[in-house]
């Protein structure tokens, strides 16, 4: 008979993961506490480097079960999900979803349903640059200027030129001017590919 875990994970430590373990007790699921693991978090990291997502892996084995209540509790995108159940399935650890209704993704239909999960993550994403770079296009059109404000005036730039022709360090420029080594190295390229 297969053992069945629990991943649960919350985000911030004024959150609770006793809501996670009740839904996947209600959904008929029997977890021991021994094989429910609860941490918190952020989702922002990458599951392979959590430290309870890494105890829940070193006790899985072949023909173990995983539930979870949600996708985003796998992952912190699409592609960081997929990447976790394919790894999970080459274990032979089946892992099931409660909000898709139980659903084993690694299963066919799973796998269509993380497939057409990864494509509208994708598309969203291929959204997202393409309106970002209308942006940029429609500021660069309107005479906007684009990127961080130069830290140094232009007479400055040209003294900082000056001052390297003359042999002056980098670090003594940036030094008597105020500013970074690689804003006075920026000057130095810039003038270079001229």
């Amino acid at each position: 008979m297969s053992r069945v875990f629990a991943y649960c994970r919350v985000s911030t430590s004024d959150q609770t993961t006793d809501n996670q373990v009740q839904e996947i007790a209600a959904a008929g699921y029997k977890v021991t506490p021994q094989r429910t693991i609860t941490e918190t978090v952020s989702g922002s990291l990458a599951a392979a480097e959590r430290e309870g997502w890494g105890r829940l892996v070193n006790k899985l084995e072949d023909g173990d079960v995983l539930i979870v209540t949600k996708l985003d509790r796998l992952g912190r995108n699409a592609m960081d999900v997929r990447a976790t159940v394919e790894g999970l399935a080459g274990m032979g650890v089946r892992v099931h979803c409660l909000a898709l209704g139980g659903m084993d993704l690694t299963s066919p239909a799973g796998k269509m349903t993380m497939g057409v999960i990864n494509a509208m993550a994708e598309f969203e994403r291929d959204l997202l640059i393409e309106r970002t770079q209308a942006g940029l296009s429609r500021a660069k059109a309107e005479g906007k200027t684009l990127g961080r404000p130069m830290s140094l005036t232009p007479e400055q730039a040209k003294a900082v030129q000056q001052r390297l022709d003359g042999g002056d360090a980098i670090a003594a420029i940036a030094r008597d001017l105020g500013t970074s080594r690689q804003t006075i190295m920026r000057i130095r390229d810039a003038a270079a590919t001229v």
